[in-house]
């Protein structure tokens, strides 16, 4: 018989082996492993474009030295930082509306006091952007049908965790009329750049991902529905920036062209992923959850990502180096949180201090060295250091039960990944940011889709 403490041991181990299996596996390219998280995805993406992100507040995503964060700004934006933060704004919204529909299926207890208030949150800064972008009124029209569209989500999600057919109906009716009504606000604010049918195809397969992952976690195949989540994040992601550049006029939209966005974009959407598969992951190995092999394999699919990434933009021995180091990273968050679960000391929480303490300095010194020391080692090893904290204080907060807490704190450190993905994009510079495939926008995958087919 397996006990609850030998369960979160055995976790640890194979987090660790499948984090390792990863290093092997063969690597993707950056705009590819945008594309990569969806590959594998039972729903194709339409009104694609490639990925970004957004950082804070600050003058300009174009001029601000990575420093912006996710975040409306309450000053003028320029284009490239517009188009940034909706990109983000609407891969965190697909996350989160994704976690409150499996919440929901679950009947979590923190559902009601935590979830929704993090969707609620996520829905106030998408109209404060519009808002800073197009006016009050703008606003006015799209946050009403917005708080609309995940309503129907979570009353498809209820119905769905009652196996009440007729409730699950009503909210696809729902659902579907309020497609029709967000299309035509995407496709009325394009400048005529993009039709109400291209807008609607966008819209329906965003919130195809979301009820087909809810679907498939009901149905207990959580492979599957995280394969669909990390699509419809994806997805998010490619829609905003095909959406956002519409919005733009064609003048403003070539900043989005500039190779330093396209790679700030993309390293924001594979470390805003990471975040959000983490807390996943750590919760689900801190609960004793059956899907949280589903939500390793999800993190170690990121973790192959992101190192591919790495070994586009320079070598891929270095890709394989920093694959080791960030598994390395992601094997004592996990064993962090087995060891809640089976009730940790001091003693061993100040040794995954340490440990993590050691990732930090060497993944500092590592990024250090591949940007010619544009980054200092010592202001990079506190930002990763932050991080970690951040990811062990929301698991610790939810298995305390102070779910509040947990998510403000998981919403921030998805944020922070904005500010430190510019961070990375100014110290790689133009000429390793050319570096990043170019392709049509509308595959969503940068020009990477031969790229992927050949991994």
């Amino acid at each position: 018989m397996t006990t609850r403490r030998e369960s979160g041991a055995a976790r640890s181990r194979t987090a660790r082996l499948l984090l390792l299996g990863g290093s092997v596996v063969a690597i993707a390219l950056v705009a590819g492993c945008v594309a990569g998280t969806g590959s594998g995805s039972t729903t194709a993406t339409s009104a694609a474009g490639a990925a970004g992100a957004a950082p804070l507040p600050s003058s300009s995503a174009d001029d601000d030295h990575g420093s912006a964060g996710a975040e409306p700004a309450s000053a003028p934006m320029t284009p490239g930082e517009f188009t940034l933060q909706f990109q983000s704004l609407l891969g965190q919204h697909t996350t989160l509306a994704a976690d409150m529909m499996r919440g929901r299926i679950r009947n979590d207890p923190d559902l009601a006091q935590a979830t929704n208030a993090a969707l609620g949150k996520n829905t106030d800064a998408l109209g404060k952007l519009f808002s800073a972008e197009f006016g009050a009124a703008t606003a006015q029209t799209f946050t009403p049908l917005w708080s609309g569209h995940v309503t129907a989500l979570f009353n498809y999600a209820r119905g769905l965790g009652d196996n009440d057919q007729a409730a699950m109906a009503q909210a696809k009716v729902q659902v579907t009329q309020i497609e029709g009504k967000l299309a035509a606000f995407f496709a009325a604010h394009s400048h005529g750049q993009l039709t109400a049918a291209t807008a609607m195809s966008g819209v329906t397969d965003h919130v195809t991902h979301l009820i087909d992952q809810a679907d498939q976690f009901a149905a207990k195949d959580y492979a599957k529905s995280d394969v669909t989540y990390r699509a419809g994040y994806a997805h998010a992601f490619a829609a905003g920036q095909a959406i956002g550049a519409a919005m733009l006029t064609p003048a403003q939209a070539k900043a989005l062209q500039a190779p330093t966005w396209r790679l700030r974009s993309a390293l924001t959407q594979l470390l805003g992923e990471h975040v959000e598969l983490v807390v996943g992951a750590l919760r689900a190995g801190a609960t004793d959850a059956p899907d949280f092999k589903a939500a390793a394999d999800s993190v170690n699919g990121n973790t192959t990502d992101l190192a591919g990434a790495i070994g586009t933009l320079f070598t891929p021995a270095a890709g394989a180096a920093f694959q080791q180091l960030w598994a390395d990273h992601i094997d004592l968050l996990v064993q962090y949180s087995a060891d809640l679960a089976k009730g940790s000391d001091d003693t061993t929480r100040t040794e995954i201090g340490t440990g993590l303490n050691g990732f930090e300095g060497k993944l500092s010194a590592f990024l250090a060295t591949a940007t010619g020391n544009k980054l200092a080692a010592s202001a990079l090893a506190k930002a990763l250091g932050s991080h970690d904290t951040m990811l062990r204080q929301q698991v610790d907060a939810f298995v305390a039960k102070d779910y509040v807490t947990a998510h403000d704190v998981a919403y921030s450190t998805y944020q922070e990944m904005f500010g430190l993905s510019g961070q990375l994009a100014e110290a790689f510079g133009e000429t390793v940011a050319k570096r990043l495939p170019v392709g049509p926008a509308q595959t969503g995958r940068g020009g990477e889709a031969a790229i992927i087919g050949g991994r």
